[in-house]
């Protein structure tokens, strides 16, 4: 940090002499014996000086230049590290890497390696609070599970679906999991961090973990001791003799690969010391990405505002009770209470800032009525639960963005319609769109089960029947079967309930099978 530090604006120093000239000047006008000695005889002078008492140590120009040298320094703005860009997210995105190799199935750790792997998974969402995180899966090749997304409960309700056969090709390709969740992060805004979940990492992959930009975490899932291998039906790999299969975690290998690489290593514990520390590890990750690509420094200088107004406030003549009054003022003016503290937050914040402060405290209500940009605005409104009042607010700024949070606002309004319009907007706006390409299918779903609910519904009639009767005999009937190869291809599909383990498979096989291609 010391190395790192200099002035923000650096030409202000040259206003430094200034309080030595005050200092002069004031040692001038104090010299009563000089500025007559000319003018009276210097034994006449002598008799007619009468010097003061001494009076306090501390004159009040020695404190004036004091205060002027301190403001100067601070107004030149002294510093040592970067800050982010202002209402820049300040949570690390993350991409998850599942190994879904069959190595995973093994039973050393309780209940199986992947299934241990998918706890993780889940406590390390629940710490993220809401962050962007992406999940990617892979064995032989490499397959998007997810795009970066806060939705926590889409997060585990796929990841709770992974499984080793889902893969369509055996093996591990670690590589071409870093490079997938390397073009992840490149849309972030924000640097992030890629954490492998893995039971081991091929001596191939070393490069692709040291070239990669971003922060590399790795988890062993596993033991050194190992243990078989079980398949989905229940039974045990067998290798090529015939023995079952047994997987061991070569965690030296791992720590060489750390070191050789500069990866993080750890391995999965019982409790959550291993969560705790993949989340430290992300934030670490995050800071330092940050301290480098920020493009302001952290000006310091406003510290020096507090101590500054006690010294203005102890530098008056006229008596301690002066002092005091200006003192017991200047604690008044800063009281949260007060109408002029407001009037000083607004001249060294602007609205935007308060609001931001405001929406880190989760006052998101206060934070709407700070902010000025309406996209924050919106942010704030939404988070507040005002949906309509949050569409409003988007809707001032015409950009992709806008377009996406608008159909968010509209999808907790029920208004599907509009919604699925908006999606259609921001994808307009930004092909290609991952997660409002998912949205807009989550809206056009929930249109199309509104429409056929309005459809189902019988209409009312307009006039009252003369007279109702009911007919018993239904009640005599027999039940009857309904024979599904009867039923229309429409109806059938309406019926089928497709998981995201099923869809996820069909996935990745048409994927491999593109790049076979």
């Amino acid at each position: 940090m010391i190395t790192d530090f200099h002035f923000i604006r650096p030409w202000l120093l040259v206003l430094v002499p200034l309080p030595v000239l005050i200092l002069w000047l004031t040692s001038r006008s104090d010299d009563v014996r000089s500025q007559w000695r000319g003018m009276i005889a210097p034994h006449l002078l002598d008799s007619l000086m009468v010097d003061g008492s001494a009076g306090s140590r501390i004159r009040p120009s020695w404190l004036l230049a004091g205060i002027l040298v301190a403001g100067i320094v601070g107004a030149a703005g002294p510093t040592w590290h970067r800050e982010p860009p202002p209402f820049v997210e300040d949570t690390a995105p993350l991409v998850i890497a599942v190994d879904l190799s069959e190595t995973m199935d093994a039973i050393d750790v309780t209940p199986s390696r992947i299934e241990r792997a998918k706890l993780k998974i889940k406590d390390v969402i629940d710490t993220r609070q809401g962050a962007r995180t992406a999940i990617v899966a892979y064995a032989g090749t490499a397959d998007l599970v997810l795009p970066p997304t806060e939705d926590a409960a889409l997060l585990e309700s796929y990841s709770d679906a992974l499984a080793t056969r889902l893969m369509p090709k055996p093996g591990k390709d670690t590589a071409a999991a870093l490079s997938l969740a390397d073009n992840l992060l490149k849309k972030e805004e924000a640097s992030g961090t890629i954490l492998l979940l893995t039971d081991g990492v091929e001596d191939a992959a070393s490069k692709a973990i040291e070239s990669n930009s971003n922060g590399i975490v790795i988890l062993g899932v596993g033991t050194s001791a190992g243990g078989p291998v079980k398949t989905p039906d229940g039974g045990f790999v067998s290798d090529a003799s015939g023995s079952r299969l047994f997987s061991k975690l070569d965690l030296a290998r791992l720590e060489e690969i750390g070191k050789e690489t500069g990866a993080d290593v750890a391995t999965v514990t019982d409790d959550d010391t291993d969560v705790r520390w993949i989340a430290e590890r992300v934030r670490s990750n995050f800071a330092q990405k940050q301290a480098k690509e920020g493009d302001r420094w952290h000006d310091l200088g406003w510290w020096l505002v507090v101590p500054l107004s006690i010294a203005l406030a102890l530098s008056f003549r006229s008596g301690w009770v002066v002092r005091t009054g200006v003192l017991l003022l200047a604690v008044h003016l800063f009281s949260p209470g007060s109408a002029r503290a407001k009037a000083l937050v607004d001249m060294w914040l602007t609205h935007d800032q308060q609001g931001r402060i405001a929406f880190e405290r989760g006052d998101f209500d206060a934070a709407a009525g700070h902010f000025v940009d309406p996209m924050w605005k919106g942010v704030a409104l939404y988070r507040a639960g005002k949906f309509q009042e949050a569409v409003d607010a988007f809707a001032a700024v015409e950009s992709a963005e806008s377009w996406y949070d608008q159909g968010n606002a509209f999808l907790h309004l029920g208004n599907y319609y509009e919604a699925v319009a908006a999606y259609g907007k921001a994808l307009e706006k930004r092909k290609d769109w991952g997660e409002a390409i998912a949205d807009l299918a989550i809206a056009q779903q929930l249109l199309n089960a509104q429409k056929e609910k309005q459809e189902e519904q019988p209409e009312q009639p307009s006039e009252a029947p003369d007279s109702v009767q009911f007919d018993d005999k239904g009640k005599q009937g027999k039940e009857g079967t309904i024979n599904l190869a009867e039923q229309t291809s429409e109806m059938w599909m309406k019926n089928i309930n497709v998981s995201p383990a099923d869809l996820m498979a069909r996935k990745f096989s048409i994927e491999a099978g593109r790049k076979s291609q």
